[in-house]
C-alpha cells in the first residue's frame, strides 16, 4: 500500500482509524477495502470529499438500522460504500457484486483454515 496516499486518505476523509504511522486495521480484510478505495481513488473513480460524503450517508444509514457506532464496523461501512460507489459509477452491478461476493463465501467454507482462498469456476453459482 501506498504509504504518502494512504496518509492522504486518512487526512481527507474523516473517521479513518489510524495512529502517527498512518490508518490502523483490526483484520486483513480492512485493510484490503482501504486498499481498494485507494486504488479507485487514484484511477479517479471518486473524490475524496465524495466518498466521505458516500460513507457518513452509509453510517447514518447503518445507524438508523441500530449500529451502535462503537468504530468496530467502521470498515464495513467502508466496504459498503466501496461496494455502492463501485455500482453507482457503472463499474459493476450489485448484481454482480453479490455473486461475487456468493462465491467468495462459498469458496471460503470448502478452503482449510490457514489456507489462501482462492476462486473457482464452481464456486460461481448459476444466475437465478
Amino acid at each position: 500500500m501506498d504509504a504518502t496516499a494512504a496518509l492522504g486518505a486518512t487526512r481527507a476523509v474523516p473517521g479513518v482509524p489510524s495512529d502517527d504511522d498512518g490508518p490502523v486495521f483490526r483484520e486483513p480484510w480492512e485493510a484490503q477495502a482501504f486498499a481498494m478505495a485507494l486504488a479507485l481513488h487514484a484511477r479517479g473513480l471518486f473524490t475524496w470529499n465524495e466518498w466521505a460524503e458516500s460513507l457518513a450517508e452509509e453510517i447514518k444509514r447503518a445507524q438508523a438500522r441500530g449500529d451502535p457506532d462503537t468504530g468496530e464496523t467502521y470498515y464495513r461501512h467502508w466496504l459498503a460504500t466501496l461496494e455502492r460507489l463501485i455500482a453507482a459509477k457503472g463499474v459493476a452491478t450489485s448484481e454482480t457484486l453479490h455473486r461475487y461476493r456468493d462465491a467468495w463465501d462459498h469458496a471460503a467454507d470448502r478452503t482449510p483454515h490457514g489456507s489462501p482462498i482462492e476462486l473457482k469456476p464452481e464456486d460461481f453459482r448459476p444466475a437465478s
